[in-house]
């Protein structure tokens, strides 16, 4: 984190003011969590973690040898049908705690000797977040923050961000409107994403590693291939290429299995193929993208 805490402080109180009308993503409910309305997210103004501790599944840079300190928010301000983590995002599996609590997680998991303090699924709950940063940077927390986002965010709130969040890890879900509105019931998801992405890249450019191979700064842009090529995945790789940068880290994802409702779901209730992976990774090669992380599947 680049930001001094007055600065934070200043960026916290222009967060909570949002939460009277809140407009914190794209959807901009307007509704008063303050007085605990609840918007398409499902929270009010409580904040709710599903769990904490060490993650050494996440990209390697991320999680190293001594793992990503992974906080799992609950909620989302997607709903999408294939949702692995479903019971968290859309069921509600969490606690409410304080942001007080929420400091000591991040402590906690600084001591454990993680890489990183990862926030995965954040944005509704920004205010509370950065609140908590200003407790845990009071009492010496000094990790990176990895901002980890369905990649659905408004470029705004996004700029509350610079200087605070040294490393991005937004999803690139799809580059259809349709099958965003579809699967995801999240309207203009491609355009809200590619502007976002963009803002997050002007932030901290391309992902800068130390000696040990560890992300210190910069982007991790996320890409599921879908069955029937639901997300787009040549349209999504080319904007990277032509509109970021031709050395972004791409995490290509081939993990897409039918959770949720996805499993009554055609074409979602299937695994991909192996050749669907196969093309992805030849329109990442034929478009020159130089870091592409693959994995081994299927």
């Amino acid at each position: 984190m680049m930001i001094e805490i007055g600065v934070l402080r200043e960026r916290r109180n222009i967060a909570y003011s949002y939460l009277d009308s809140c407009r914190l993503c794209p959807r901009e409910c307007g509704v008063n969590r303050l007085k605990g309305e609840k918007g398409f997210c499902g929270v009010d103004a409580r904040l709710w973690v599903s769990s904490y501790g060490p993650h050494y599944g996440e990209e390697p840079p991320l999680s190293g040898n001594n793992g990503s300190g992974t906080i799992f928010f609950t909620y989302c301000n997607l709903k999408c049908v294939y949702c692995q983590n479903y019971t968290i995002s859309q069921l509600g599996d969490g606690d409410t705690v304080s942001e007080e609590d929420l400091a000591n997680m991040m402590l906690y998991l600084q001591r454990l000797g993680c890489h990183n303090i990862n926030l995965v699924t954040p944005t509704h709950f920004l205010p509370q977040i950065l609140s908590a940063l200003t407790i845990a940077l009071e009492r010496g927390f000094n990790l990176p923050v990895v901002y980890n986002t369905s990649g659905y965010e408004r470029v705004e709130i996004l700029k509350l961000l610079d200087g605070i969040v040294d490393i991005y890890l937004p999803d690139m879900r799809y580059s259809s409107d349709e099958y965003a509105v579809r699967y995801s019931s999240a309207p203009r998801y491609p355009e809200v994403n590619r502007l976002a992405v963009k803002e997050m890249y002007r932030q901290v450019g391309n992902l800068i590693l130390d000696e040990r191979g560890i992300a210190k700064r910069g982007i991790i842009i996320r890409h599921l291939v879908m069955p029937e090529d639901i997300s787009g995945t040549e349209d999504v790789l080319k904007f990277i290429a032509e509109e970021i940068s031709k050395d972004t880290y791409i995490s290509l994802m081939a993990q897409y299995r039918p959770e949720y409702k996805a499993r009554n779901i055609y074409p979602l209730n299937r695994r991909i193929t192996r050749e669907e992976y196969k093309r992805a990774l030849e329109i990442a090669k034929n478009l020159g993208l130089r870091n592409v992380w693959t994995q081994m599947v299927l």
